[in-house]
């Protein structure tokens, strides 16, 4: 990340170097004497924005309010939703922050939501801006599909369970493909899950269209549930029929249900970070933010052992995954975030979640204006909400409970089902499809026979193929 003149370094007289023993004080920073904080360049405001929000977090954990009142207010004079990366990824989560300090008042937070509408057609386009801006979801239903088709060669009837079918576009694609069959296509049922009825009636239209004009036979069934009150005996499974199952980010909700009461841990103080004295040249705030990170901010070996990481499975999850394999699917896909947002403590998730989004940001802004309205939209209403589970929820309210790859191995595993590593053509369909973007910093990497898609070097979602073991 370039500072604004595009200098990769700071004087040795710069106030930068006295962060670390300011303390915390109504006054500082925006008082007359300290106009410099005003002035500050882009990296160098968004090093104390990091730094801020590391000391407020530490405040809100240890129930210093009077402190994290402090830090929200500096935080909120220098971060804005409009400005620069650094200071748009500070806005949500500072709010997110506010957001955990109100929680400790149920009685005032509720009053405070009392009239918040959710319209529902707001978030499911701003689902859709996602799809379109990002390459994400485009690469995981290619890589979905690509597994599906091997798994189903030779199959005649064949069944799709869609654990979150809110994009026809997708299983129109399939519908093409398998009508170029040598063999012709199969018959095919797909099954959609979803809690909104309308998304579920569109996308039976749309594939029911689709279908007539390829001369598929086909059909669609609706379940309307939440993942985690779906009755597995709705899906409909019939012998004879290879079942497919897809589920895209979704399987991390069930995480909550299982931890449904709140139990704050201490946490590690932040006073004495050492920031760094110069900074240097960087390309992107996530590298910048992960240099700035390596220098003290980054939770320790004993915290790093709470991580559900090294925790014993969820019941939830593993009742749920038992009752997929009791289906015998022959080829299950999952996409999910690849990072660690569900450690026991805030600090854990606030260093992770920082890197993640960090990351997203970065992408958002190498490929949209400062100014745009649908990425405004996208920060807010969809990143910024994710940002807000993460930081300010707890128990069964924080539903963002993002794992890496490792974890999911181990997780199938238990269930007894057994990783298929991707083809090389799929391999190959996800790198051209990235190759289509303009933006360069979007990469696809191999890790255990699963396609990982990464900005620059950070990974940020992986796609994995399961089947039963025998």
């Amino acid at each position: 990340m370039l500072q604004d003149d595009g200098s990769s370094s700071v004087t040795s007289s710069s106030p930068l170097q006295v962060f670390p023993v300011m303390s915390l004080s109504p006054g500082l920073g925006f008082g007359s004497s300290n106009q410099w904080l005003k002035e500050l360049k882009s990296e160098e405001r968004g090093l104390y924005l990091i730094h801020l929000l590391l000391a407020c977090a530490s405040h809100v954990a240890s129930g210093s309010l009077e402190n994290a009142n402090i830090a929200l207010d500096h935080i909120s004079q220098l971060a804005s939703p409009s400005g620069d990366t650094m200071q748009r990824i500070a806005s949500y989560f500072n709010e997110a922050l506010a957001d955990r300090i109100l929680r400790s008042w149920p009685g005032l937070f509720k009053a405070l939501r009392s009239t918040k509408l959710s319209v529902v057609s707001e978030e499911i386009l701003v689902r859709k801006m996602f799809f379109e801006i990002f390459p994400f979801l485009k690469v995981a239903f290619v890589v979905t599909n690509q597994a599906i088709i091997e798994a189903m060669e030779g199959e005649k009837m064949v069944h799709i369970v869609d654990l979150n079918a809110a994009e026809p576009l997708q299983w129109r694609a399939l519908l093409q493909d398998l009508s170029a069959r040598p063999e012709g296509p199969p018959h095919l049922r797909i099954t959609g899950v979803h809690q909104q009825k309308e998304m579920l009636d569109q996308m039976a239209h749309v594939l029911t269209q689709e279908a007539e004009k390829l001369d598929i036979p086909f059909q669609f069934n609706q379940v309307v549930s939440t993942l985690e009150n779906l009755d597995v005996e709705k899906l409909r499974v019939k012998t004879g029929e290879a079942l497919a199952i897809s589920s895209i980010m979704q399987l991390h909700t069930l995480l909550a249900h299982d931890n449904e009461k709140k139990s704050p841990l201490p946490l590690k103080h932040t006073n004495g970070v050492a920031l760094p004295r110069a900074l240097i040249n960087q390309n992107t705030f996530g590298e910048f933010l992960e240099k700035d990170m390596a220098n003290g901010c980054s939770p320790s070996n004993d915290t790093a052992s709470s991580s559900p990481l090294c925790s014993t499975g969820s019941s939830k999850m593993d009742s749920f995954l038992n009752a997929l394999w009791g289906l015998s699917p022959k080829v299950m896909v999952v996409t999910e975030q690849d990072s660690n947002h569900n450690a026991t403590t805030l600090m854990e998730r606030l260093s992770e979640s920082l890197h993640f989004y960090a990351a997203l940001f970065d992408c958002l802004e190498s490929t949209l204006p400062r100014t745009s309205l649908e990425r405004i939209k996208v920060e807010k209403m969809l990143l910024g909400e994710e940002i807000k589970s993460i930081v300010a929820c707890e128990g069964i309210e924080r539903k963002e409970r993002h794992e890496k790859l490792e974890k999911w191995f181990q997780r199938f595993d238990t269930a007894g089902f057994g990783n298929v590593p991707l083809s090389y053509y799929a391999m190959l369909q996800a790198r051209r499809l990235l190759q289509s973007y303009s933006c360069e910093g979007y990469k696809i990497k191999e890790e255990n026979g699963c396609v990982v898609i990464c900005w620059q070097d950070r990974a940020l979602f992986s796609v994995s193929s399961w089947r039963c073991r025998k």
